[in-house]
């Protein structure tokens, strides 16, 4: 079950890791697979049940079967990605899956920016939040990582897509 589950959420990571671009080098960024996520982390909650709010969303989904992207900006890649686990989100919800999206940024206009992006594109389960431009520091997103995209259950990491490239 988990397989396929994940198996949804790389269509959509593979699909905008085309449009985002790769470095020639591999960058490391976040928890890498086989390790555990490291733990709770409070962002500023821009959509969902806490909109407003800063909330843990690692804690909100539990042991449940996650993909979670951290990223620099709402760029149309992402926002495309973004758009993409949604949907597998939805179309997965009997199975408990999570998914949520971290900007790390300090840009002002930013909440904005994503309240009227996620009411636009009609956002339904993905929970979209900001937190400081490092990210959660348990979390080593690395600063040269434009999107780095994690797939986790049971607290243990499946998958870790990194890019660098940001495009307008």
């Amino acid at each position: 079950m988990v397989n396929r589950l994940w198996a949804a959420v790389a269509v959509a990571v593979l699909g905008a890791s085309l449009a985002v671009g790769t470095a020639q080098e591999k960058l490391v960024s976040g928890p890498q697979v086989g390790g555990t996520v490291p733990g709770p982390f409070h962002p500023l909650n821009i959509t969902g049940e806490k909109a407003g709010k800063k909330n843990c969303l690692y804690c909100a989904n539990g042991e449940n079967p996650v993909a979670v992207v951290f990223a620099r900006d709402l760029t149309p890649q992402v926002a495309e990605l973004i758009k993409q686990i949604d949907k597998a989100t939805v179309a997965n919800s009997k199975e408990s899956l999570g998914s949520y999206a971290v900007f790390c940024s300090d840009d002002e206009k930013l909440a904005d920016k994503l309240k009227a992006f996620a009411e636009k594109e009609k956002i339904e389960k993905l929970v979209l939040s900001i937190d400081n431009p490092a990210g959660p520091e348990k979390y080593k997103i690395a600063k040269d990582a434009d999107v780095t995209v994690l797939y986790y259950n049971t607290f243990k990491v499946a998958a870790n897509h990194t890019f660098r490239g940001r495009t307008a």
